[in-house]
């Protein structure tokens, strides 16, 4: 796991890969949490007998959203950023959505340093993260999050 203390140590690995996370399989009853969370029980998300024979993936598959909103569990994985006194989600850009992910896959995240600057005081970050579904070549995947941070 990657380390970062301050501003400096930040700013050292930009334009690199900061790491990627442990896999986390996503399985029905994950889905069907999120389901419930969201108000979105689409049969393509929660029917596995109408997914099966009738869904184009033949499974169900999870929420889009629900893989977006792994990344601060997986982001926790890849850098312990220390030292401050708060992080905030402040965005997402441009993500694209590259293939849906079947029930019970496992997904990794990958996150490589974009851009950052010192907003008078607060860190702006923006990591490109990538979501691997394992055994497959194309992510599910790929866009910018920004996260701030107000380093002690």
């Amino acid at each position: 796991m990657l380390v970062i203390n301050n501003f400096e140590e930040y700013q050292s690995h930009l334009g690199q890969e900061l790491g990627v996370s442990n896999w986390h399989k996503i399985d029905q009853d994950q889905i069907n949490k999120f389901a419930d969370a969201t108000f979105d029980h689409q049969w393509i998300h929660v029917d596995k007998e109408k997914a099966a024979n009738e869904g184009p993936f033949k499974a169900t598959i999870a929420h889009g959203y629900l893989t977006l909103s792994l990344i601060p569990y997986l982001w926790k994985q890849i850098a312990d950023v220390r030292n401050i006194k708060m992080e905030i989600n402040y965005g997402i850009e441009s993500f694209k959505f590259g293939q849906p992910v079947l029930v019970d896959s496992e997904v990794q995240l990958k996150a490589k340093l974009i851009s950052i600057a010192n907003l008078r005081g607060t860190t702006k970050v923006i990591i490109e993260a990538t979501l691997a579904i394992k055994d497959q070549s194309k992510p599910a995947y790929v866009g910018n999050v920004v996260f701030l941070y107000h380093f002690i």
